[in-house]
């Protein structure tokens, strides 16, 4: 197999690049190798995935050839594409990450299209988010509803300064953030909408998550370090307080048994309705309480 490495300097095309980079994510155990290096070549051609076939010939200049050995070098030690391109993409807006944040998932879009629709009746909602990460949950709700007011809130620093910049960018104006520790502090007003994709991975179970997670994303957005429903428990206490009348809840859970274990955490206590909603895999995976 041609070495991208030890052949830098002879001249490739973007059909070069995109075999020998499929071939060696392949021997390096990487199944979803096609989809990667089409991910990583896109990035660095700046092409919409479309495109990408149609410029096949198109030839590679030396810099990008060395950027693109680089991208493979990160990525057969398991760093995720996105932390690699700085980039993802979320609810159809663009969204920059780095090792600070948790990478947006699909599968919070159905959390995303719940809380939208949950607003579909008020006009000017107030929305909390807990734990923004990136931003991007708050990003796609204010984008559907330019009149709704968003407090988005997180722990880490870092993390608000990557939002604020992916709020920027998005041209989103309805949306303002605050540092705060939800599990010591309570934030002030109430709301129409509480939304929360919040750490649900247990300390017993992040031994057993994928490498480029545990390895490369941030642990505080993933476990909660205790059993994965303290999180819950919290937002089971303090729901009303932050809640106006007939206020909602949007909360994204984990799978296996936790969808039902959070379940019980809400249906335990006075709440007007719950519900379990599945996401675009089937799986249980929002929890809606109108509160």
């Amino acid at each position: 197999m041609i070495s991208l490495k030890n052949n830098i300097n002879q001249e490739w095309k973007v059909l070069d690049i995109m075999h020998w980079g499929e071939n060696y994510l392949l021997s390096n155990g990487f199944k979803e190798a096609r989809d990667e290096i089409e991910w990583l070549l896109c990035d660095l051609m700046h092409y919409k995935r479309s495109d990408l076939y149609l410029n096949s010939e198109q030839k590679v200049n030396q810099n990008k050839v060395s950027c693109f050995n680089e991208w493979l070098n990160q990525r057969i030690k398991n760093k995720p594409v996105q932390y690699i391109t700085g980039r993802t993409e979320f609810y159809g807006n663009e969204i920059s990450v780095s090792p600070e944040v948790l990478i947006p998932r699909m599968e919070t879009e159905k959390l995303v299209e719940v809380a939208i629709d949950s607003l579909k009746t008020l006009s000017r909602p107030k929305v909390l988010e807990v734990g923004t990460g990136s931003g991007c949950i708050a990003i796609a709700i204010g984008s559907a509803r330019k009149d709704a007011k968003i407090l988005s809130i997180d722990i880490s620093t870092s993390a608000l300064e990557i939002a604020k910049n992916n709020v920027r960018a998005n041209k989103i104006s309805n949306v303002t953030f605050s540092k705060l520790d939800f599990m010591k502090e309570t934030p002030k007003g109430e709301y129409d909408l509480i939304v929360s994709n919040p750490p649900y991975i247990s300390k017993y179970e992040m031994n057993t998550i994928m490498s480029d997670v545990s390895h490369y994303e941030p642990h505080i957005a993933l476990t909660d370090n205790e059993d994965g429903l303290e999180f819950y428990r919290r937002f089971c206490v303090i729901a009303k307080k932050l809640s106006k009348k007939d206020g909602k809840m949007i909360l994204e859970v984990g799978l296996g048994s936790h969808p039902i274990k959070a379940f019980n955490i809400f249906n335990s206590s006075d709440f007007n309705k719950i519900d379990l909603i599945p996401d675009y895999n089937g799986d249980l995976r929002v929890l809606k309480i109108e509160i």
